[in-house]
């Protein structure tokens, strides 16, 4: 079976992001057939909605179990160069949970640095 991906997400009602903003369910954009298609689609769709704080895309892998926090200090503000040393993962995690209090760690800790982004992954 060849590996499928998924962008997913919208605006959510508060940036906990458990709930839809319309009520419905979390959109699903693809399926791609390699993570590097997946990453372009979920940076697009992530840059055009920068300003706001309730909207939020994640990367799925289908089959996926694990959750890892991915990231880095990247070159600029449009977070698509990484600096030299390629992006850190932390994990696996075995539920959102576990990754979502680790990304708040990892986050928090660089908060003053505008160039530091991170995000989870399932994969």
């Amino acid at each position: 079976m060849a590996d499928t991906y998924w962008v997913v997400g919208g605006e959510y009602t508060d940036t906990d992001f458990r709930e839809m903003a319309d009520g419905g369910s979390e959109k699903r954009h693809g399926p791609f057939g390699d993570l590097d298609s997946a990453r372009s689609d979920w940076a697009a769709r992530s840059m055009k909605f920068v300003d706001s704080a309730f909207v939020k895309f994640r990367i799925e892998h289908s089959g996926s179990h694990d959750f890892w926090v991915v990231g880095g200090r990247y070159r600029d503000t449009d977070f698509i160069e990484i600096e030299s040393g390629g992006e850190k993962r932390f994990g696996p995690y075995q539920d959102y949970a576990c990754a979502l209090k680790e990304w708040r760690a990892r986050s928090m800790a660089e908060i003053d640095d505008a160039h530091v982004r991170y995000r989870i992954e399932r994969v």
